[in-house]
């Protein structure tokens, strides 16, 4: 299959950025101070790699070994999405990611409705980030009250974005420090805990007490979520070194090795954990390391991990909750103030709103008492509309227009594309009724926003007005 090896869109970009910024085109972006792969892969890692597999583990025992199944499977979706994004950023590498390729295969208001959801993922998922992060940041803290937790939780969010306003060379140190922090320990557990493994601890097939169908779709339903942020390289394509090539490369690596990481460290702490045990177990890695070494300073250690982990996911995920709309906005799809850079490259209206947006969500969360799982499921829905309208606009090219293609991979290629619209499919089913809910409606409120933007560019031509009523011809005098 023909696919162009130059980049006309990445010019684009930066005449872009020029026109919107003329006094603010950054020495990052127009001398080529941009992330290489290795921080391009730590920035996919560490975004996909957040709080939440500390935990995992343990919800996992109570549905039973059945969830290797699922989480087999689960990759496989994964690494068909990742490699999809790989072909998209070699033919587009645009900052912007889904929202760019959604406006190339779909117009311009497809775009929006994929720029509008992951901008609505990305703030409301870092709050559900923060929530997680305070309980272990507490393991030390013992900050037990509410407004202790919420001080502890503005924290976290409001570090990573003073980073981001920083400029991206140090978000890249950073987020390439703290991903070798956080991934090291956790592979660790997962190789050498499978010298530890007794057949006895893992359990039942399905632990659910539910029927095996429910039990697959409920261990999907925590599954299919650890794999949101895949597409962060995407999304920052302007700011990578080659982008054609290295979008995709950071994309399947950064999958590949989360897979590899997910799996292993699953299979270990099953096996080394007494299934009664991890089921109510608070802190599974600590569990497994006690139970193979013996001790119980392990805790505080893989709660520092936890810590380090939570902060690189909100460092990494705030850069994409100003990069998304920045290139929405470049475009007339989003308020022209988020493609405004400060002298170091920051979008810095984007990173200020959606931190104060988390801010505001991470005090719902505190104020309400199921709020935590409403916003991680919402967010999970929300995410699985870019990753659709990708899927979908890579199938788009691939069986439309005339261009020489190569059979076999033209085959592969398609192949990929639909598994990743039904991966994109099986996250919104898993999201359950009130989080669809709740995103239709999120979605549909940008509809008006995009009425409001495409209004302020007066798109449409002049308004009318009432024509002259025309004169009464005067009759001649005889």
């Amino acid at each position: 299959m023909t696919e162009p090896k130059s980049s006309p869109w990445e010019a684009a970009e930066l005449t872009r950025a020029g026109a919107e910024n003329p006094e603010n085109v950054t020495e990052e972006i127009a001398h080529g101070d941009k992330l290489g792969l290795p921080q391009a892969t730590a920035l996919v890692v560490g975004n996909i790699v957040g709080t939440g597999i500390f935990l995992l583990p343990a919800s996992l025992a109570a549905i039973g070994t059945i969830s290797f199944a699922v989480m087999a499977a689960t990759a496989v979706g994964a690494i068909a999405l990742a490699l999809v994004f790989g072909r998209l950023g070699a033919r587009i590498p645009a900052s912007g990611g889904p929202y760019a390729y959604a406006r190339d295969g779909f117009g311009e208001f497809a775009g929006f409705w994929t720029s509008w959801s992951f901008w609505l993922t990305a703030w409301g998922g870092n709050a559900g980030i923060a929530v997680a992060w305070v309980g272990y940041v507490n393991y030390f803290l013992h900050w037990d009250s509410t407004l202790g937790k919420i001080v502890i939780g503005l924290v976290g969010m409001w570090i990573p974005a003073l980073i981001n306003l920083s400029g991206v060379k140090n978000i890249g140190l950073f987020q390439l420090v703290t991903t070798v922090l956080k991934f090291v320990p956790l592979i660790f557990v997962g190789i050498v805990g499978l010298f530890f493994l007794n057949s006895d601890n893992f359990g039942p097939f399905n632990a659910s007490g539910d029927s095996t169908w429910n039990a697959l779709w409920l261990a999907a339903g925590l599954i299919l979520f650890i794999y949101s942020g895949m597409e962060s390289v995407t999304i920052v394509a302007e700011r990578i070194k080659d982008p054609a090539r290295n979008v995709g490369k950071a994309s399947i690596y950064g999958v590949l090795g989360c897979t590899v990481m997910y799996l292993l460290a699953t299979v270990a702490i099953f096996g080394t954990v007494a299934h009664d045990q991890l089921m109510n177990s608070e802190a599974p890695f600590a569990d497994a390391i006690n139970n193979m070494f013996g001790g119980s300073i392990w805790g505080g250690v893989m709660a520092a991990c936890a810590i380090v982990s939570g902060i690189g996911a909100l460092n990494g995920w705030t850069l994409l909750v100003a990069e998304m709309p920045m290139a929405a906005a470049r475009d007339g799809m989003f308020p022209k103030s988020f493609a405004r850079l400060n002298r170091r490259g920051a979008p810095v209206v984007g990173i200020i709103v959606g931190t104060l947006l988390s801010s505001a969500m991470l005090l719902f969360a505190y104020a309400s008492e199921n709020a935590f799982n409403t916003i991680l499921l919402f967010a999970s829905f929300t995410t699985a509309i870019p990753y659709f309208f990708s899927a979908a606009a890579q199938l788009f090219w691939l069986v439309t227009g005339g261009r020489q293609v190569n059979k076999r991979r033209m085959a592969v290629d398609v192949t990929m594309a639909v598994i990743a619209l039904l991966f994109s499919f099986a996250i919104v089913y898993g999201s359950g009724e009130q989080a669809v809910m709740l995103g239709i409606l999120a979605l549909l409120i940008g509809v008006p926003v995009y009425i409001w933007i495409k209004a302020q560019r007066g798109e449409y031509g002049a308004r009318e007005t009432t024509p002259a009523a025309p004169s009464t011809p005067v009759e001649p005098s005889p």
